[in-house]
């Protein structure tokens, strides 16, 4: 299975799978999302380590059942062959309805098909106010005209 764009990377396509990869974790879809990696990928997530496609997808249900609400931004911070650098920060709330603010940093390594092998994810999590939300597009893709993470100022 190929998932394009595919290594070695441009800017151009670099920014394009960052996109591609925050617009399918806004679905929140934990079988959609598990698509874009590899059958073997590792990840480190915070202090919690994933292997394997089902184990991504058991990751993610606990997240989104945890995380409700939720809303991603991710940009680019670096590319170089198959490998990709981003930061990102996302809005969530707990069934308490107590918001955060996480803000991370990934680094991805990619297969030859474009399937992503290697996730690692360093995530700080900050207490916010409902008032202090600045993701407010409705639940799904993050709409073209809202402003990424440069904009917003994080």
């Amino acid at each position: 299975m190929t998932r394009p764009p595919v290594p070695p990377f441009t800017l151009e396509t670099a920014v394009l799978k960052v996109r591609l990869a925050e617009d399918g974790w806004n679905t929140r879809d934990p079988e959609k999302v598990a698509l874009a990696y590899a059958p073997d990928s590792r990840w480190r997530n915070r202090a919690e380590f994933v292997d394997g496609r089902d184990a991504i997808v058991a990751f993610l249900r606990r997240k989104w059942t945890r995380e409700l609400e939720y809303r991603l931004i991710k940009e680019l911070w670096a590319f170089d062959g198959n490998r990709i650098a981003v930061r990102f920060a996302y809005e969530c709330h707990d069934d308490s309805g107590n918001w955060f603010r996480s803000y991370g940093n990934e680094n991805w390594e990619f297969d030859e098909e474009g399937l992503m092998r290697a996730r690692h994810a360093s995530i700080n999590d900050l207490p916010i106010a409902e008032a202090d939300r600045r993701y407010h597009w409705p639940l799904g893709r993050r709409p073209d005209d809202h402003p990424g993470l440069s904009d917003l100022g994080f």
